[in-house]
């Protein structure tokens, strides 16, 4: 059976974004371990699930970057555009987006996705998406890393109202104060 993944950056006080969804705070520099693990991931996968707010900026970053073939993330960019990618939405019918679907009903198409043949889903967000995903107990296997910064105030992925038991699998320190933290559910 498929898994969904979440592979999400979090500040240490547990904030996905600042309260205007700031990114300042995330620590931008790559160490070379982490990167690994980040392809690691997408190369176990076939479908990145995101919602449609984040999609936009998504695909036009990593479009770009494959107009500049001397680009160090040019290969990881060409893995972003390639692969498929199903984007939950409540406004659209339709995909603006090359090789991209969109869905509306979370719980039915994950589920379905599960039980299909083949590789993995990797969800990276919004932070909307993926508090419903967490919510409906969807996410297998969380990869959260963990940013050496605090925001103080923000979107989180973890609602007070839904409790959520998690197994800790492993953690790594990078050289960049990131920690990451791989748990499963329970």
């Amino acid at each position: 059976m498929r898994k969904l993944k979440l592979q999400m950056q979090l500040s240490a006080d547990g904030f996905v974004a600042g309260p205007n969804g700031e990114l300042d705070w995330m620590t931008w520099e790559m160490d070379p371990r982490l990167a690994v693990l980040i392809n690691d991931l997408i190369d176990s996968s076939e479908t990145i699930v995101m919602g449609r707010k984040m999609t936009d900026g998504f695909v036009n970053y990593w479009t770009g970057v494959l107009d500049k073939p001397g680009d160090p993330e040019y290969d990881f960019a060409k893995k972003m555009v390639d692969t498929p990618k199903l984007v939950f939405s409540r406004t659209l019918s339709e995909s603006p987006w090359p090789n991209t679907k969109v869905a509306s009903d979370l719980g039915k198409t994950i589920n379905e996705m599960k039980t299909a043949g083949g590789k993995d889903m990797l969800a990276y967000g919004g932070a909307e998406l993926v508090s419903n995903l967490i919510l409906e107990d969807l996410i297998d296997d969380y990869y959260l890393l963990v940013n050496p910064a605090a925001v103080g105030n923000g979107l989180r992925i973890f609602r007070n109202d839904s409790p959520l038991k998690l197994k800790l699998i492993d953690s790594v320190k990078y050289d960049t104060g990131v920690v990451l933290n791989h748990y499963q559910r329970i």
